[in-house]
């Protein structure tokens, strides 16, 4: 989870749900993230899951980013 954060706040500083408003680059990432309010937790997930980030843009507006993440739950024996 400290990654996935760390990872949020990188892009972050590089550069209430919006209605179905997502706005990805051509990689997936939002290019516009002025402040991260909360993301789905997928410690306990196995397998690759549908993550779900609220985020703030430079505007002010909150919107909804969401992309597929392998989950930290899957145990080897």
């Amino acid at each position: 989870m400290k990654l996935l954060f760390t990872l949020f706040l990188t892009i972050a500083a590089s550069g209430a749900y919006a209605s179905a408003d997502v706005q990805t680059s051509r990689t997936g990432v939002p290019t516009d993230v002025a402040k991260i309010l909360s993301v789905t937790d997928i410690r306990f997930a196995c397998g690759i899951v549908p993550v779900e980030m609220v985020y703030q843009d430079s505007q002010g507006a909150r919107r909804v980013a969401t992309y597929m993440e392998e989950g930290g739950g899957c145990q080897t024996n």
